[in-house]
């Protein structure tokens, strides 16, 4: 059994990844601070504890035992939220960080696996974007989120073994239904759900890369003893560009029934499209067989009408 700090396990995929390793045997520590999570999102048998990543005075809190890996899923995740307060942006993906890098070293912790994002890369040409593109992010969450990147690189050169995924568009079961800043797909499910109407804020062109949360949970699972993704920074999506366009149809759909359509406005930050080169996701962690999105949006669909229902 190992014991692990997950940090954001009130949120979509910190308590994923929480639940996973639970069932696998392992202890999980947490700290979340509910700002866009719940606490009966977090598992049964996870250690608890209320406060923000972003503030020195919470790692005070954590039981005195020695963590074999920090995964660092907590921070405010919406490029458009960013522009609201890029200064509590920066102090709850940059800040909290460094401070997490500075608890591994006095914990001696040595293992440290960063959920990072594909808004680091900015606008780029239609065509699956790979780790070694130039990141020109467009929303202050992506610069947080790269500056972070920086940061870890540099504290392994005091053996801290680092991981960086660049998660591309996560959805599934889970995913805040509440929140219609963040998550795309999570936002057109409770639009359609809620009024029967789906209001996109931008042209029906765009595209995104829509990878399911198990296997993101898988991936950071994968990483954590695999010595070939130390000191790398991986992306992690499906390789497949999906149109919002196609992506609106898929949910309608499923729908059984009318729903409405509205293309009007835009979303400061937003960026035309991308999707990812995954290649380094299948040979380094190995992961090669992805759920199809039409299988992911049924389940998350289903699991969606469930809620509501209860």
């Amino acid at each position: 059994m190992s014991t692990y700090l997950v940090t954001g396990a009130a949120g979509f995929i910190g308590a994923a990844l929480a639940s996973r390793l639970i069932s696998e045997g392992h202890a999980v520590v947490t700290i979340d601070n509910l700002s866009t999570g719940f606490e009966s999102n977090i598992p049964d048998d996870v250690e608890f504890i209320h406060g923000d990543c972003g503030e020195p005075s919470v790692y005070e809190q954590l039981p005195d035992i020695q963590f074999d890996a920090i995964f660092h899923i907590a921070g405010q995740s919406s490029g458009e939220t960013s522009f609201d307060d890029p200064i509590y942006d920066i102090r709850t993906n940059a800040e909290s960080t460094l401070l997490l890098l500075q608890l591994a070293l006095k914990n001696k912790c040595s293992r440290f696996i960063y959920a990072s994002t594909m808004s680091v890369y900015g606008a780029k040409p239609e065509q699956p974007i790979s780790e070694d593109a130039l990141c020109v992010p467009e929303s202050f969450y992506g610069v947080a989120k790269l500056a972070s990147e920086q940061y870890i690189r540099i504290y392994e050169q005091y053996g801290i073994q680092s991981t960086s995924l660049r998660l591309f568009n996560v959805y599934g079961p889970g995913q805040n239904l509440e929140n219609l800043r963040q998550g795309m797909v999570s936002i057109f499910l409770a639009q359609m759900i809620e009024k029967g109407h789906i209001h996109v804020k931008g042209s029906p062109n765009r595209f995104r890369d829509f990878v399911y949360i198990d296997d993101v949970v898988d991936s950071f699972v994968t990483s954590t003893d695999r010595e070939e993704s130390f000191g790398q920074i991986i992306n992690i999506g499906t390789g497949l560009k999906t149109t919002v366009g196609e992506l609106v149809e898929k949910l309608v759909d499923s729908q059984g029934q009318d729903v409405t359509v509205e293309y009007e406005g835009s979303t400061q930050g937003d960026i035309h499209g991308i999707f990812a080169d995954n290649s380094k996701m299948k040979s380094v962690l190995g992961i090669n067989s992805l759920v199809p999105l039409d299988d992911g949006l049924e389940k998350m669909v289903r699991w969606a009408y469930a809620q509501r229902v209860s």
